[in-house]
């Protein structure tokens, strides 16, 4: 059984929406709708590498512990 656990949480409060996020996803996921929505990025190929998190400029996005292979929990 796989037990990786991870997920990017943003704090929607701090987003001015620059897109820098969106912009380092090597796999092109919009974490900046994300990111204003103020939900989790539970794209299934999320690869929590950590890019998004590491370029914000505002620290608006953090990891937070989450099973990310519950069926309920990938979009």
């Amino acid at each position: 059984k796989i037990i990786a656990k991870g997920i990017v949480i943003p704090d929607n409060t701090r987003c001015v929406q620059c897109g820098i996020c969106s912009y380092s996803c090597p796999m092109g996921i919009d974490v900046r709708r994300h990111a204003w929505q103020g939900t989790p990025v539970n794209h299934s190929y999320c690869l929590t590498c950590g890019e998004c998190v590491k370029r914000c400029p505002r620290g608006v996005l953090k990891f937070d512990q989450s099973n990310i292979f519950d069926k309920n929990m990938i979009s």
